[in-house]
């Protein structure tokens, strides 16, 4: 009998799945930590808040070196080490005395870990490892967050109930050294020609066959040279305003938003997660499709829809007839949780896939490092302005308000993408393109 044998590629998808599930589960679980932290310091929600606030800045701002040091040294040692020191960091603030120091250990120093152990090294990954259904494993990889927040956020909800905050950060902590970080370093490998294979689905005359996959000593552009390229600034600010309105505003502030309607935790719990769960399976079909449809109109329809949600929300919240029956019927809010979580994170594979399409000349992991902080700066506003604009009028109408222009622009932006067959042709050292 034939063994059947599996590519390598599926191989580093699932461990790329698995990490991005425990870094940025840890990550998404800092909600979790909130009271008990201002209970634990005798401090305030903003000061908390505050520790968020430059986990996101300083998240945003690794994301361009870590794209270049994938570049550099690999997937496989970038990876890893993210992932130990975010664990170090999490056993550190077990033996946190004040906020400062908790602004240090996790703001700062996890928060470069969180930068290394996110969709940057898991979108290189697949570009370096499919060649063919890369938006599929595209959809998969990025799945791998949402994954994350639909286990470890409820399970440290659970654990800090039952053994404390401290306790559970050593869980978490021991579980990403002891059992994620070996996973990874034994297992990893950056790209096919280093177990002397071909990328998944690569024919033997194209140039990812001939190099193994790698991205080595390609060109590199400046931010400055990169915004004036139309593909580019057109997938960025989209992207920008999908962190506005996701990790920033929604995934921030739903709960908070949830408690001023007035519904019991149970149900908000319930919305959560049904949103996380929605979320892996609102990926997952992005990337299969992206394999198959125009990305460039997914992700114009995929803001568009979102665009959508908000309106629904917003005109329940504020209609006096549907306001009471909103607060009275919980399956509003699973409503509303269910369609914005398909659109979540949705965006993630086709931008990725563009990005990658668009720029498979140049270091791939430059670019989208710069991608993803444009993605990382708006979750920073979009989850401390909503806040600051809440604590002024007493409700999220403006936020909503504003999130909708954002998306609808950031629809009408995606359409003006060039086509995805981009031709290039090299003239000495520069690199010109040609969009069809």
């Amino acid at each position: 009998m034939q063994r059947l044998r599996v590519h390598y590629a599926w191989v580093i998808l699932i461990l790329t799945f698995v990490a991005l599930l425990a870094a940025q589960g840890v990550r998404l679980s800092f909600g979790a930590f909130m009271t008990p932290w201002e209970t634990e310091f005798s401090t305030n929600r903003s000061v908390i808040s505050l520790v968020a606030f430059i986990s996101y800045i300083v998240f945003a701002l690794s994301q361009p070196y870590v794209g270049r040091l994938i570049d550099k040294y690999g997937i496989r040692y970038i990876l890893s080490c993210s992932i130990l020191l975010i664990g170090l960091s999490t056993i550190l603030t077990f033996f946190t005395t004040d906020p400062v120091q908790l602004m240090i250990i996790y703001g700062v120093i996890a928060s470069i870990g969180f930068g290394g152990a996110s969709n940057v090294a898991g979108t290189i990954a697949v570009a370096n490892w499919f060649a063919d259904k890369k938006g599929m494993a595209m959809g998969l990889m990025s799945a791998g967050t949402a994954a994350g927040q639909l286990v470890l956020v409820p399970l440290s909800l659970f654990l800090i109930d039952q053994i404390g905050w401290k306790m559970t950060v050593m869980v978490l902590g021991c579980f990403l050294i002891l059992v994620v970080f070996p996973l990874l370093i034994l297992f990893v490998r950056s790209n096919p020609g280093d177990i002397n294979i071909k990328a998944y689905g690569a024919k033997e005359d194209t140039e990812s066959s001939k190099n193994g996959g790698t991205e080595a000593l390609k060109a590199t552009l400046s931010i400055f040279q990169l915004m004036k390229r139309k593909e580019f600034l057109f997938l960025m600010l989209p992207f920008f305003v999908c962190g506005v309105t996701t990790t920033g505003l929604m995934d921030t502030h739903l709960i908070p938003f949830a408690q001023y309607c007035g519904f019991t935790p149970g149900i908000t719990g319930a919305a959560v997660s049904l949103l996380a769960g929605f979320n892996i399976l609102g990926t997952v079909v992005s990337g299969f499709l992206a394999d198959r449809w125009n990305c460039k109109r997914i992700l114009a329809f995929l803001y568009g829809v979102r665009a959508l949600t908000i309106v629904l929300l917003l005109i329940i919240v504020n209609d006096a007839s549907l306001f009471g029956f909103f607060i009275s019927e919980s399956h509003l809010l699973i409503l509303f949780a269910i369609s914005f979580g398909v659109v979540n994170f949705a965006t993630v594979a086709p931008t990725m896939k563009l990005a990658t399409e668009y720029f498979k000349h140049l270091s791939v992991g430059a670019v989208i490092g710069w991608i993803y902080l444009s993605h990382q700066l708006g979750s920073a506003l979009g989850s401390f302005v909503p806040g600051v604009l809440f604590d002024l009028t007493g409700s999220y109408d403006i936020s909503f308000i504003a999130s909708i222009i954002l998306l609808i622009g950031a629809s009408a932006l995606c359409m003006l993408l060039p086509k995805q067959e981009v031709n290039y042709k090299h003239t000495g050292s520069h690199i010109v393109v040609k969009n069809s």
